[in-house]
């Protein structure tokens, strides 16, 4: 529901069945939803706010709470409101402009496909952490795409033959059994 419209704030329980909050605020920054976060828990070690603040979330209430506080921690956060989401994407010395769909690894301009973009886009918001090959396949392609297919290991070797091998750079990992993974140092 964040990614189809949008919101003031999100209070998002840490708690949650399956997928829990942090994971899920983690992601929503990732896929680019940059509406402030309000992380609402009975956690309270300071791991877990630590864990919590670096998913993305922009405040964390500890259960029990105050309705009132719970109010006036909201009203903070969407006064600041949503934080400029960043106009170049840079991992190492490859950046990526998402809005003028421009990619360049140090001063050299790459041509991508539009599916090479978007699976790089993902690849660099997530940099150093583990991108599934179904992410890659909801991110880059649509519901009714046939997920069997070996569409994104051909499209990730595609990508790896423009923006790592001319270059003499490895920047695209394969985690067997995992996915891909874009090392934070793109070199």
């Amino acid at each position: 529901m964040a990614q189809a419209r949008s919101y003031d704030a999100i209070v998002l329980d840490v708690m949650l069945p399956g997928l829990d909050g942090f994971e899920t605020c983690s992601r929503l920054r990732a896929d680019g939803v940059w509406t402030p976060v309000l992380l609402l828990t009975g956690r309270d070690a300071v791991e877990d706010r630590i864990h919590g603040l670096d998913a993305g979330a922009d405040d964390y209430v500890i259960k029990p709470f105050s309705i009132a506080e719970l109010h006036a921690r909201l009203r903070a956060i969407v006064r600041r409101g949503a934080p400029e989401r960043p106009a170049v994407l840079v991992v190492g010395d490859l950046r990526l402009d998402p809005a003028a769909r421009r990619v360049w690894r140090g001063e050299v301009e790459i041509d991508l496909t539009a599916k090479e973009l978007a699976l790089l886009e993902l690849l660099m918001r997530r940099a150093g952490q583990v991108v599934t090959r179904y992410d890659l396949l909801e991110y880059g392609w649509d519901m009714n795409h046939d997920n069997s297919s070996n569409v994104v290991a051909v499209h990730v070797r595609h990508l790896r033959e423009k923006i790592d091998d001319p270059f003499g750079r490895a920047s695209i990992e394969t985690l067997r059994g995992s996915g891909y993974r874009l090392r934070e140092n793109a070199g």
